[in-house]
């Protein structure tokens, strides 16, 4: 009996992972807006009145009952906010909903030493964490897929196109390590421009500070920081973060369009170089023969987003003047989000291909040898000879002319052509030959292919400690923050 996931053509479901980000995830219920501001709202206020209170600005006995009814609404996932009016923001909201459950005298101390315009930079920061983790693993799983398989394949030989045509020999191993050699850079960069997030905006006010005497250093520690911005208007005037983690994916994305482009070629009926798994592909509604490799469409297609994003976000910013202002805090922000979902995406969907892709070796090497793609190593082979590269060129550019007019093989019609010159001129004329002696300028050749493999995995295993080290400073100071609020509840 056929199973209800097969179509005839094809024995099997749509990978799990794949068929989450393409045909489950707009079944689910939206994401909860109430949840996603008002938690971190919360922790940024948690941090902020345990400060205050360090600071003898708010009284102990204010700060323990305000903390209580911080944690209260938290306890409850905040459902009496959920239906409450909120004509002038949901914060306000949930500021007026403090005031009269807890008497202005608690509620109304909250917002002591502090703006809209530095509580709304570090919410930004706190609702970055999670998407901005989750793109550098994904991205560092696709890392490690390539050197995986670059190890795997690093001698399975194959032409390097040029201009869509064979040009040398090289391996399938080779190329998955110059991806992989690029990704790690587009890594670096997604990381470095997320450092950012460990800037803490607080104590910056509207613009200008505060007079009272804040301690950004505790809410910065309270809050898994690293150190609190240094100038006030800065603080609340720039989102430039947004323009860098956006620039980053921009690159990254590029880099995911042309591997898919690549991989969407070597996987057709013509070049048919790889071959993608029956859960890979998808069928035809229509059509019964068809195979379509068409995740590596969807992967060029989420890889865009976040050029549309920078667009987007940088013309909202560049109309606004250095301060405070919607264009910056709100508008331009707002196509961030679904532009790193659609990044991390396309980086998820490109790790399922490049796991499950199976090169056809005798096909790889059939494809090299047929293109002639040992002809520059011919002519670099008169050089040492003492034939002068122009002239080598020439000489076999001719030849490749007549094997393939005469339909006859490469290296058959070179033994007749330069039969005069030295012996190892002619040896070895196969491309897998060609590609082991290929260790020059990052070639080919095994040694150089497994060095760069190295060296990438090295690049991959430092920025992974760091991720890690990030992560467990944001857990321990969740942490520290529930001790400090406990301190000043005298809770257990």
């Amino acid at each position: 009996m056929t199973a209800p996931t097969a179509t005839g053509r094809l024995t099997s479901a749509v990978a799990p992972a794949a068929a989450d980000i393409l045909f489950d995830r707009h079944l689910r219920p939206p994401a909860d807006p109430v949840a996603a501001e008002l938690w971190p709202t919360s922790d940024v206020d948690r941090a902020h009145v345990v400060m205050l209170t360090e600071q003898g600005i708010v009284r102990r006995e204010t700060a323990a009952a305000l903390l209580a009814g911080i944690d209260a609404l938290r306890a409850d996932d905040f459902a009496p906010l959920r239906h409450r009016p909120a004509p002038r923001g949901r914060y306000l909201a949930y500021e007026g909903y403090l005031v009269e459950t807890l008497g202005e005298r608690t509620g109304g101390v909250l917002h002591s030493g502090r703006s809209r315009n530095d509580l709304n930079a570090t919410v930004l920061r706190l609702q970055l964490r999670r998407p901005y983790d989750r793109l550098l693993t994904e991205t560092d799983a696709l890392g490690r897929a390539l050197t995986t398989q670059g190890h795997r394949r690093h001698t399975v030989v194959m032409p390097a196109y040029t201009h869509h045509q064979p040009a040398i020999p090289t391996t399938y191993g080779h190329y998955l390590a110059g991806v992989a050699a690029a990704l790690v850079r587009d890594l670096d960069q997604l990381e470095h421009a997320g450092r950012e997030l460990d800037e803490n905006p607080l104590g910056a006010g509207a613009a200008g500070g505060t007079t009272l005497p804040v301690a950004p250093g505790r809410t910065t520690e309270l809050l898994g920081f690293t150190a609190p911005l240094g100038n006030s208007l800065h603080a609340v005037a720039s989102r430039d973060l947004v323009l860098r983690l956006l620039s980053a994916c921009s690159v990254l994305g590029v880099l995911l369009t042309r591997t898919a482009h690549d991989l969407q070629s070597w996987t057709s009926a013509e070049n048919p170089l790889l071959r993608l798994p029956d859960d890979l592909v998808g069928s035809s509604s229509m059509m019964p023969q068809k195979r379509n490799p068409f995740l590596l469409e969807n992967i060029q297609g989420k890889a865009a987003a976040a050029i549309g994003a920078l667009t987007a976000a940088t013309t909202a910013m560049s109309t606004a003047r250095f301060t405070n202002a919607i264009a910056v805090g709100t508008e331009a922000i707002a196509p961030l989000w679904p532009a790193l979902e659609a990044t991390t995406d396309a980086v998820l969907l490109l790790r399922l291909i490049v796991e499950g892709a199976q090169p056809d070796d005798g096909l790889m090497r059939r494809r090299a040898t047929e293109g002639h793609t040992a002809a520059t190593a011919l002519a670099e082979r008169l050089v040492v000879a003492g034939v002068p590269f122009r002239t080598a060129h020439h000489e076999v550019g001719d030849i490749s002319r007549i094997a393939l007019t005469a339909g006859r093989p490469f290296d058959e019609v070179a033994a007749e052509r330069l039969a005069g010159h030295p012996p190892e001129v002619l040896a070895a004329l196969d491309p897998a030959s060609i590609v082991s002696a290929a260790t020059a300028g990052g070639g080919p050749g095994p040694a150089s292919v497994l060095a760069a493999l190295q060296d990438t995995t090295d690049r991959l295993d430092a920025l992974r400690t760091r991720a890690a080290d990030r992560r467990a400073r944001w857990q321990a100071a969740g942490e520290a923050l529930t001790d400090a609020v406990s301190a000043v509840t005298n809770r257990p």
